[in-house]
């Protein structure tokens, strides 16, 4: 076959068009950025929830394997530490979805043994009619068994893998615990509330839990009034009572139930069974108007559609935020650093955005819909029902959007 080049061009221009030739590549290149390309438009509200469905439906391929270890295995790593699990499946599967019952088991600072009895008592003590309970034993034997800061780690990675291979819905998923796991309730449920739909706390001590991140979580307490062990009762009514407080002060907000069952020590004989019907009614709302956020001495790096970079996390930065249409109103940020993460279920997208702070206004503008940010929000909540394609980043009195 005869090279149509080299037969068709003279010898003094076949160098000036084989140069031209190389040089295609790069006009198009030009020509493209030259243009309004994809990105600089933006993706419409359809576009997003496309690619949102599809970049969710990767990553979870990607866990799938992990999950499917961890559910052989019965136990789950992280670090140095393994958590064996106990789990099983109670009644018919509904149409959205299971269920997720995470119960934390008793005991504490004893020998493994008895921490041993307290998971095996565990599983027993709380009829569900639907759903998927698990019942971990904690990696520890410590005082505060189950609220060291890898506990965190371990349960995101359960509601994960409970999601990928049992169907559960992420808007139905509850924390319970009783004594030492009822400590944890109050340790947990606020420094992790954007993870679960409701909790209830039995019989355990709150120690220095914040009320405030209990916000948009339906918080249960049970107690005995006889449970006088380190003050367990008065300590669970003085909760309580600043639960009730806040929601005189935020009628919208602090759902709370209280149970103290005077003529009851520890054992309350089941009485606090009530929790689980309780719990069920309700449905995590991912997205709620108003966030009240408060760092815990455990930092978390989310709190439902806010969030921080890692390396600028401290203990007790405090965030207010709320929306209303297309107004974000910040009534308190000491954050060095504050996400405000963004999706067409919260506000319309194709229309201005307005941040206020103080009165003053930070930001007015339109923003873009970002494939990056959809990728970038899916590693940081690995959660389907928080997907954000838009990131304002608050710095001080700053708003800036991040497209990447």
């Amino acid at each position: 076959m005869k090279n149509y080049i080299t037969e068709t061009f003279p010898p003094g221009k076949r160098l000036f068009f084989s140069h031209w030739v190389k040089l295609v590549p790069l006009v198009c290149i030009l020509f493209i950025l030259a243009t309004p390309s994809f990105a600089q438009k933006g993706l419409s509200r359809v576009e997003a929830e496309k690619l949102a469905r599809k970049e969710w439906t990767i990553e979870k391929n990607k866990l799938r394997p992990a999950a499917e270890k961890v559910w052989s295995e019965g136990v789950i790593h992280f670090g140095k530490y393994n958590m064996a699990i106990a789990y099983r499946a109670f009644g018919d599967k509904p149409a959205d979805g299971r269920s997720l019952y995470i119960s934390l088991h008793g005991g504490g600072n004893a020998p493994p043994k008895v921490n041993d009895q307290q998971w095996e008592n565990q599983r027993t003590l709380y009829p569900i009619k639907e759903g998927f309970c698990i019942v971990p034993r904690a990696p520890t034997n410590t005082w505060n068994l189950w609220h060291e800061d890898h506990i965190d780690n371990l349960l995101d990675s359960l509601i994960r893998y409970a999601v990928i291979l049992e169907d559960v819905n992420p808007n139905k998923v509850y924390i319970l615990g009783y004594s030492a796991g009822g400590d944890g309730v109050f340790q947990l449920a606020p420094r992790m509330a954007d993870r679960f739909a409701a909790a209830s706390m039995m019989a355990g001590h709150p120690g220095d839990a914040n009320a405030l991140n209990l916000r948009n979580l339906p918080f249960a307490i049970y107690m005995g009034g006889k449970d006088t062990a380190y003050s367990r009762n008065t300590l669970a009514i003085a909760f309580n009572q600043r639960l009730d407080s806040l929601q005189r002060l935020d009628p919208k907000g602090f759902i709370h139930d209280f149970h103290l069952y005077p003529d009851k020590a520890h054992w309350m004989d089941r009485r606090d069974t009530i929790a689980i019907p309780w719990m069920a009614s309700f449905t995590r709302n991912p997205l709620p108007q108003k966030v009240s956020w408060v760092q815990d001495n455990r930092l978390q790096h989310r709190f439902y559609w806010l969030s921080a970079p890692v390396e600028t996390l401290r203990e007790g930065a405090a965030a207010e935020l709320s929306i209303k249409g297309n107004q974000i109103k910040v009534t308190k940020n000491t954050f060095k650093v504050l996400n405000i993460n963004l999706n067409d279920k919260m506000m319309d997208l194709d229309q201005k955005i307005t941040v206020l702070q103080n009165g003053r206004t930070l930001f007015r503008g339109k923003v873009r819909r970002n494939l990056k940010t959809i990728k970038r929000t899916i590693q940081e909540y690995q959660d389907g029902q928080m997907i954000f394609s838009v990131k304002l980043v608050l710095t001080g009195d700053q708003v800036t959007v991040k497209n990447a």
